[in-house]
């Protein structure tokens, strides 16, 4: 595990929780620090901040792309909104939290992030999963859709499309039934992985 966080009472208590929970943690108190160990990393996965001084957390995850470091990325964050959860989730985030978190809600997106790391097919499979929800979509909760992925409010999808905010809300659940998306992160990586 790699934890990279600017606050140092943060990171010692979630170096805390991560080894209380049986995992291997390293702490990191700016992403510049991070990304000199960067190319010589053990697998694990990363929890970043997105706010710190200098580099933040997503220019820190665009670095690791160009260097081909594939590393699962959990992002938390004290100033959490959904465009800034959607850029996040592009960037290839596997999840992102809003502090302060419970600490079981970080443990299991830590476990996912884990999990992710599966094999080629598992990943086949999983893409494969997303565009099946994506096209059991009609076309009017196909842009809601597009709306949400874009960081859109209910109110600017309805604006958008030209219908009333209470009917972007059924659409809204609506989509998330049909793709099985817990909540927004989640729906946002199905969409990733379908390529919309």
């Amino acid at each position: 595990m790699h934890l990279i966080d600017d606050d140092p009472a943060v990171l010692a208590s979630l170096q805390l929780l991560l080894v209380s929970a049986g995992l291997e943690a390293r702490g990191y108190q700016s992403a510049e620090a991070f990304m000199a160990v960067a190319p010589d990393l053990p697998p694990g996965c990363i929890v970043t901040d997105v706010r710190m001084p200098g580099m933040d957390g997503l220019e820190m995850m665009a670095c690791l792309k160009s260097m081909e470091v594939n590393h699962p990325v959990v992002v938390i964050t004290g100033h959490g909104d959904v465009s800034l959860a959607v850029e996040a989730m592009k960037k290839g985030a596997i999840d992102f939290l809003e502090k302060p978190f419970e600490d079981t809600a970080l443990l299991r997106c830590i476990r996912v992030a884990i999990d992710s790391q599966a094999s080629d097919a598992d990943q086949d499979a999983a893409n494969r999963q997303a565009r099946q929800a994506i096209d059991s979509l009609s076309g009017r909760e196909r842009e809601v859709l597009e709306g949400l992925v874009l960081g859109n409010s209910n109110k600017m999808i309805a604006r958008d499309l030209g219908i009333g905010h209470r009917t972007v809300e059924e659409y809204r659940a609506n989509v998330m039934n049909k793709t099985g998306a817990e909540n927004l992160s989640m729906l946002v990586q199905i969409a990733l992985r379908a390529g919309l």
